[in-house]
């Protein structure tokens, strides 16, 4: 398993894009969780999430069903 982020996958360089902007967006959970945030990093297995708080949240990506920008 590689331990690099393909930054040529376009769903890489969306997500990059997020942090970039510090777009807010939302993701639904597997538990049919919605957590909305803005997303400050993300490695090959996780994204972090920070909340209106200031709570930062480490969420796996296979726990993710889709994410998408907070209109």
């Amino acid at each position: 398993m590689s331990t690099e982020l393909d930054t040529g996958l376009p769903s890489i360089r969306l997500i990059q894009s997020l942090i970039k902007d510090s777009s807010e967006v939302e993701l639904k959970m597997v538990t049919d969780d919605l957590l909305v945030g803005k997303i400050l990093w993300q490695d090959p297995h996780c994204v972090c999430l920070v909340d209106h708080y200031n709570q930062q949240t480490v969420i796996y990506r296979h726990a993710i069903v889709f994410m998408k920008p907070k209109a």
